[in-house]
């Protein structure tokens, strides 16, 4: 009986020996394990690069539904030059709309942009004139903290940064299932190395080669949070002694909660390591650079009604008997604090109960949290309100930059349900919802693609194609019958006093469209983009000859 247990404790530990070898993630050491991959790709003594490359890039943020990606949009020429003792990196490409859907906008001009990043300077050039960012990427983020994390993502960016951090830790595990993208799979070892770049942590992979495959981090963004952003490395081929991938693919989003994710993929033409780097001196304008002051400036449309802005982006107030309501929360947090500060200036003493959101771009509903957190009701369209609940409004902790929510109100779901969401209409029905007392309406309309409405399919129709010219297909605007007023996102934005009419866009032939069939009588069309409010008369002469 001894003897069996014997070797069964024998037979036992060798099982813990070979599983701890070959199934489970193990301890390494990070330095050797960056110095092995540096050596293999030849960073040791890189001291710059430029590669450069064609693909598409995407505009993150602006999907046409919830389930297609970021739009894209073709870009050539596209070259990257890193000094990485300098910190410095410049990025210059062509682009062009190319083969791409608009999704209803105007067509991605064909320009060339540069983007540069010194130090913590950050800025682009148009031409020879610099020109600073005094907006956050994506309201969330500051544009130099962006640019560092992409130098610090870049293959060789990546080993150097961890070879230079205090906290890199390393395990090593095999990728036991497939992947897609040719990364590591069905039991291939990948070294994973984590470590800490000011505040945000970057995670790298390092294959069975020595190669990095895949690099990653979080950054702060109204909607999504953490929002990851991931590089993947693949097809590496020997330019001069350095090892660099041919192709590469970019994320921003999670694809397990939104399917857009795409942001941008190149493929490498040429890759040229320790040129020498002309590097443009930080100008004055970048370096006194501020982001705009966050303010709001009122102008009454009609008794009991605002136009609240100052800002990039707009709200709109409407007053009622017991309540009032808003339509728009944009950008972010900091921009809903001022709203609502505003709001209870002009009418003290009166809950925000109702809060519209026209559409699910990031750009327009990045303040929504500030006003789910305090139960306000938001009315946005049907499609929207299963995200909106999941990843909007879910009160788990945002690392990078915490907000309201994720402080003040860790059991808000829990302690409030169901969440207070009315919805709009569903995808190809007109939709109505009314907000109102016995003084006023205030209706929300969704904003029908109209192309297959006037035939566009059957008939030759000038001009450009209605397709999507609704720019996303949950898109509302907003009436109040009494005063006339139709509120609009980017369909249709009141041209400056003296400038020169533009030709009638797709979005605004679409609102027209939407106007006379849902026979709404505007006198006044405020946009949730422009600064000016302007009228109707001036509206259908722009825009009413060309349907």
């Amino acid at each position: 009986m001894t003897r069996k247990v014997c070797l069964i404790a024998v037979v036992f530990a060798a099982l813990l020996t070979l599983c701890s070898g070959t199934d489970f993630a193990q301890t390494v050491d990070a330095r050797k394990a960056l110095e092995a991959a540096a050596k293999a790709m030849g960073t040791t003594n890189l001291k710059s690069i430029q590669f450069t490359a064609d693909g598409f890039l995407s505009k993150v943020g602006e999907q046409y539904d919830l389930t297609t990606d970021w739009p894209h949009f073709e870009v050539s020429e596209y070259t990257r030059t890193i000094d990485f003792d300098a910190k410095y990196m410049r990025l210059d490409y062509n682009q062009k709309q190319g083969s791409y859907p608009t999704n209803g906008y105007p067509p991605v001009p064909g320009d060339h942009v540069t983007n540069i990043l010194s130090g913590n300077f950050a800025w682009d050039m148009k031409s020879d004139t610099p020109v600073p960012y005094t907006r956050l990427y994506l309201d969330g983020m500051p544009y130099a903290d962006l640019r560092q994390l992409e130098m610090v993502l870049s293959p060789h960016g990546f080993i150097k940064a961890a070879l230079a951090a205090t906290d890199a830790v390393a395990i090593t595990q095999p990728i036991v299932g497939p992947s897609d993208f040719g990364l590591s799979q069905f039991g291939q070892w990948v070294t994973i190395v984590s470590f800490h770049y000011g505040k945000y942590r970057v995670n790298g992979t390092i294959n069975d080669q020595n190669l990095v495959e895949f690099t990653g981090t979080w950054i702060a963004n109204p909607i999504y949070g953490d929002m990851p952003y991931e590089m993947r490395y693949t097809q590496y081929k020997n330019y001069n002694g350095v090892m660099f991938p041919g192709l590469t693919h970019v994320h921003q989003g999670d694809p397990r909660i939104n399917t857009a994710e795409n942001y941008f993929q190149v493929w490498t033409r040429d890759v040229q390591p320790n040129v020498v780097v002309n590097k443009i001196p930080v100008p004055d304008v970048a370096r006194t650079a501020k982001l705009d002051a966050v303010k709001v400036d009122t102008q009454k449309l009609a008794d009991h009604v605002w136009l609240l802005g100052g800002g990039p982006l707009n709200s709109v107030l409407v007053e009622f008997k017991e309540f009032v309501a808003v339509v728009e929360a944009p950008q972010n947090e900091a921009r809903s604090l001022a709203v609502i500060d505003e709001v209870h200036k002009l009418v003290p003493g009166k809950m925000i109960r109702y809060v519209v959101n026209t559409n699910h771009h990031m750009a327009y509903a990045g303040g929504l949290r500030t006003y789910f957190s305090q139960g306000t009701t938001v009315v946005t369209h049907q499609s929207n309100r299963d995200y909106y609940v999941d990843i909007l409004f879910s009160p788990f902790p945002r690392t990078v930059d915490p907000d309201h929510m994720t402080i003040f109100n860790p059991m808000y779901m829990i302690s409030r349900r169901p969440p207070p969401i009315e919805t709009v209409g569903g995808t190809t029905t007109v939709g109505k919802y009314v907000i109102s007392d016995d003084e006023r309406q205030l209706q929300i309309w969704h904003v029908q693609d109209m192309a297959y409405e006037v035939g566009e399919s059957y008939l030759k129709i000038p001009g450009p194609s209605l397709a999507r010219g609704n720019h996303s297909a949950d898109m509302l605007m907003a009436y109040l019958p009494k005063e006339k007023i139709l509120i609009n996102a980017d369909l249709y934005v009141p041209p400056e006093p003296g400038a020169k009419p533009a030709p009638p866009t797709t979005g605004m032939r679409t609102l027209y469209l939407n106007m006379k069939k849902l026979d709404l009588e505007a006198a006044q069309h405020v946009s949730i983009v422009g600064r000016r409010v302007g009228s109707n008369d001036e509206f259908v002469k722009l825009v009413g000859n060309a349907q």
